[in-house]
């Protein structure tokens, strides 16, 4: 319970931290803005042309009489935009994370420069960073792809499928959401996404207490929009912290030297 508050307390820190440097608060809604005007622009085409993707799709059903036809065809314009709408939440900080890559990288190294100690930097090119950043994202969203299956079958057992599979389901989005925020520091300490995902699940608690919390707000994309500055220092401050070592390995060991990063270890 103390790692659940604890990580808690990065995503109030965070907001703190762009509440303290309004600059950076503004910088950081750039991306989220571009990336909600452009989801918002698909949905309301996704709503205009549902029904004629469900005419098109269900030709079958041209002959079919009063009330069948209305009733099938209505319930498929609406499970096609609820379809929409759920890939959007699910999508929409991965999109935002990668068209504001620059701006991110920015605010997250302001973070640690404020902090105190070293601010690394990956060296690499923006092009580089922007395909590391998407392969990542590509690689995240299959598995909790795989995952989202997986729940959604089990959801149709009785009692369980209506109580503790949705509490699942909030936790895996949130444990995956921690780990694309931190990808923005981590990433430029040199690890890659198995280290990444190594790293947070040796810190299971501390990740769900701060991802799933951002996770539950982040289900209103207008609600991400102004929460993602703070969600990117506050996972800064996390990252900082997950790769800062303890005072008795201070003691016992010498400081190991940076590894280069890696592009072949998956």
């Amino acid at each position: 319970m103390r790692d659940l508050g604890a990580g808690f307390s990065y995503l109030i820190k965070g907001q703190r931290w762009v509440a303290q440097h309004g600059r950076w608060f503004g910088f950081g809604l750039v991306p989220g803005l571009i990336t909600l005007v452009v989801y918002a622009g698909a949905l309301t085409g996704l709503g205009y042309g549902a029904d004629d993707l469900v005419t098109w799709a269900t030709p079958f059903a041209d002959d079919w009489s009063s009330p069948w036809l209305g009733l099938l065809r209505g319930t498929l314009i609406v499970l096609v935009f609820a379809l929409g709408l759920f890939l959007a939440v699910i999508t929409f900080t991965a999109v935002t994370l990668l068209v504001g890559q620059p701006f991110y990288e920015s605010l997250s190294e302001q973070v640690d420069r404020t902090e105190g100690g070293d601010v690394p930097e990956s060296g690499l090119p923006l092009w580089r960073e922007l395909w590391i950043s998407a392969r990542d994202s590509l690689r995240i969203l299959v598995r909790v792809t795989l995952y989202a299956v997986l729940l959604f079958a089990l959801g149709f057992i009785p009692v369980v499928g209506q109580t503790v599979i949705p509490a699942i389901g909030f936790c895996v989005t949130g444990y995956f959401l921690a780990e694309e925020l931190t990808a923005v520091a981590l990433q430029r300490r040199g690890l890659v996404l198995a280290d990444r995902l190594t790293l947070l699940r040796g810190r299971r608690m501390l990740t769900l207490g701060f991802g799933v919390p951002l996770g539950l707000a982040f289900l209103v994309p207008f609600v991400a929009v102004f929460l993602m500055p703070g969600a990117v220092a506050g996972a800064t401050l996390l990252a900082r912290d997950l790769v800062a070592p303890s005072t008795e390995d201070e003691d016992t060991a010498p400081a190991p030297s940076p590894a280069p990063y890696s592009f072949d270890k998956h």
